[in-house]
C-alpha cells in the first residue's frame, strides 16, 4: 500500500468517526430539546455537558481530518510525475 493509499485509508476512518459523532451530537441535541420542553433542569444540565464534550471532540476530529487532507494533498502532489513537454 502506498503512502497516499495509507493516508486516504486513515482519512476515511476519520470521516467515519466524524459522521458517527455528528449523529451522536444530533441525538443529544434532540434529547436536549425534549428536556427543555419538559423543563427537567438537572437532566438538561447533564445533556448540555455531554453536548459540550461531544462538540469539543468533534472539533478535534475535524482538525485532525483537515490535517489529514493536507497530508493527502501533499502526498499526492509529491507522487505525481511531471508531465513531459512536447
Amino acid at each position: 500500500m502506498t503512502e497516499f493509499e495509507k493516508l486516504v485509508s486513515e482519512q476515511m476512518k476519520t470521516m467515519d468517526k466524524l459522521l458517527d459523532l455528528q449523529s451522536e451530537l444530533d441525538r443529544c441535541k434532540q434529547i436536549e430539546a425534549e428536556l427543555r420542553h419538559l423543563e427537567r433542569d438537572a437532566r438538561l444540565r447533564g445533556i448540555q455537558a455531554e453536548i459540550a464534550v461531544k462538540r469539543k471532540h468533534l472539533a478535534d476530529i475535524q482538525d485532525m481530518f483537515q490535517k489529514q487532507t493536507e497530508q493527502v494533498i501533499r502526498s499526492y502532489r509529491s507522487s505525481e510525475k511531471p508531465s513531459s513537454f512536447v
